[in-house]
């Protein structure tokens, strides 16, 4: 083990943690706003309620997600300054405007939203959540161009003298197809978390207190999220189908690994199930569906999909001697667990909504627990997908320009990143037992009593202390 080794699983698991609470984020904003818009039209006081209290679980989450969020960007300066001196010209473009303008977008109005309650005209209230819910998904489109330039660089030069990137074409960047498809695939994926948070909590709601008078507000709040991790699905599907297509054709060793395909095949069959070589470099059993892989790889069921093995001469003869293979078992179930997680998901939306059909109050602790596993699988999904997309560049760190052995510090020593590392870990640690503990504190307590009216008193309201609103 070396400082390159220590540097990769530090960053892995902070970007996978904080990834944790990025689409619950992305996700809850949007729908909050659509809870509060509704009340804001209709009246109801129940949508009002179920504002209150998905925004609370929605602002506990962001915090969270802040302050792990920051650890991201000092780790390419600490344990990735030979990347940072590369690809830092374009690579902090995008980032230097998501923190200037997404960022300061959504914290400013999510400050507003928090203490503007009773103070702010309806409207103007209203629109800040709005506001705020645009610069986080402005937030999560930046981010994604910046690593989309590592999946597929353009819009680029290779300075000669100084040997690093230079940017020549900022709109190229910010609209490189792999970002255009992977923004929307983010987004479905991360209403599939919210969805599924929302009906967890919902359908806790319903089944444990069945005799509240807040049961009305809970069922919609299950029928609500179940609806929304349907389309999500769908969406994920949709855009997944697309974002296959045009992996295969910037990162071919990432489709081939994603199936254990060592050798071309025209047609190639999707493999529900590979056992390969313990050294990964031959299939031993595989059970596979033809026509299948050309399809989601090519768009054409008799399409060409190129193998591992050959592949790999290829860029042994392009890039020079060396292996260009990622970890293909980490590539091959990442990219099922993926799948199958996103799945059951869908599967458990569908289940709670024919629960409820005709008016029914769903009462099975099966189901029950079932919804509570909701939230976990999208978690999984997600979190296996950005491992996937992450190892399945690998060697590369800028696919074709970089790799990963060539952009780690060279000052720092194993040492001092297995210190950070451990650091980072507990600290984390620390924090996901907060997070959780305060999710599970307030979901508990169900939805505030709104029914109370701000008090009138002699005091001018411009000089009453700003107060948080929940």
């Amino acid at each position: 083990m070396d400082a390159l080794d220590v540097a990769r699983w530090q960053f892995g698991v902070t970007t996978v943690y904080h990834f944790l609470f990025v689409p619950l984020t992305i996700g809850l904003s949007v729908l909050v706003a659509i809870l509060q818009t509704m009340w804001h039209r209709t009246g109801n006081e129940r949508y009002l309620k179920l504002t209150k209290f998905y925004g609370k679980l929605f602002l506990i989450n962001f915090a969270m997600g802040v302050v792990t969020g920051i650890v991201q960007e000092f780790q390419f300066g600490m344990n990735w300054s030979d990347y940072s001196r590369f690809v830092g010209d374009i690579f902090g473009a995008p980032l230097a405007i998501e923190a200037l303008v997404a960022f300061f977008l959504e914290s400013t109005f999510i400050g507003l939203w928090i203490f503007g309650w009773d103070r702010l005209p309806k409207r103007a209230h209203l629109a800040s959540i709005w506001a705020a819910a645009i610069g986080t998904n402005l937030s999560a489109y930046f981010i994604l161009a910046a690593n989309s330039f590592m999946q597929n660089p353009v819009g680029f030069r290779i300075n000669p003298d100084s040997g690093r990137a230079e940017l020549t074409d900022f709109p190229a960047v910010l609209t490189n197809k792999v970002a255009l498809i992977t923004f929307p695939h983010t987004l479905a994926g991360s209403f599939l978390v919210a969805g599924s948070l929302i009906v967890a909590v919902g359908l806790w709601h319903v089944i444990r207190n069945r005799d509240s008078a807040d049961t009305g507000a809970y069922r919609f709040a299950t029928k609500f999220g179940s609806w929304v991790v349907l389309v999500a699905s769908a969406a994920v599907l949709f855009t997944g189908d697309i974002q296959g297509k045009i992996m295969t054709d910037v990162q071919p060793m990432k489709m081939a690994a994603a199936e254990g395909l060592y050798t071309t095949e025209s047609p190639a069959s999707f493999s529900v199930l590979t056992i390969g070589s313990l050294d990964g470099s031959r299939e031993v059993f595989a059970l596979k569906i033809p026509y299948l892989l050309s399809y989601l790889g090519t768009g054409d069921p008799n399409g060409t999909v190129h193998g591992i093995n050959d592949l790999q001469a290829q860029y042994a003869t392009q890039y020079g001697p060396g292996s260009y293979t990622p970890i293909i078992p980490v590539t091959y179930w990442s990219f099922r667990f993926m799948v199958g997680f996103g799945l059951a998901a869908g599967a458990i939306a569908l289940l709670v909504l024919w629960s409820q059909r005709r008016g029914r109050t769903p009462r099975s602790r099966w189901l029950l627990r079932a919804g509570l596993a909701m939230p976990v699988l999208p978690l999984l999904a997600n979190s296996f997908g950005w491992i996937f997309t992450e190892m399945g560049r690998q060697p590369w760190i800028v696919f074709g320009e970089m790799l990963t052995r060539n952009g780690v510090s060279r000052s720092v020593s194993l040492t001092e990143v297995l210190t950070s590392f451990t650091a980072f870990t507990l600290i984390y640690a620390t924090l996901a037992v907060i997070e959780v503990k305060l999710l599970l504190r307030y979901a508990r307590a169900g939805v505030p009593d709104v029914s109370e009216q701000p008090p009138t008193d002699d005091t001018d309201d411009a000089e009453r202390p700003l107060a948080f609103a929940y």
